[in-house]
């Protein structure tokens, strides 16, 4: 398996399991949630989950070996396109916490529209990439 691949393969397990504990702690409160999360109880335990995901995504997968985790231009074209996609993904998704800021919701829900936009972002980016490996360029 390419080291691209297994960092994809990585990439989506985090984009799914640390969503997944947020989503735990938010709703049985083991965050030790001082208010209700719709209050403003969900900062914090929001802010743990986004950094969790990036050092996460930093130390899950071991560094490249010397010479032997090369990326070559189908690497390059597969992460081109999977990002592009993602992109595409993100920027459609980002119209919902924007029309909830227009709508002046609070703040609880157009934080959790804003990580739902990443978090669908970072899994249809990793699928696609994932697809294009397996099927082919």
């Amino acid at each position: 398996m390419p080291f691209e691949e297994r960092r994809t393969w990585a990439y989506l397990a985090t984009a799914l399991i640390v969503p997944a504990g947020y989503l735990l702690v938010l709703v049985t409160g083991l965050g030790g949630l001082s208010a209700s999360p719709a209050e403003g109880g969900f900062q914090v335990p929001l802010l743990v989950a986004v950094g969790t995901g990036i050092v996460a995504n930093m130390f899950f997968v071991r560094p490249p070996r010397k010479g032997r985790d090369r990326r070559d231009e189908r690497d390059a074209e597969i992460g081109r396109r999977g990002e592009r996609v993602g992109f595409i993904v993100l920027g459609a998704a980002m119209i919902v916490p924007f029309a909830l800021v227009m709508a002046e919701a609070a703040y609880f829900w157009t934080a959790h529209a804003m990580y739902l936009a990443y978090v669908a972002s970072a899994v249809v980016s990793s699928a696609v990439k994932l697809v294009l490996y397996r099927r082919g360029l």
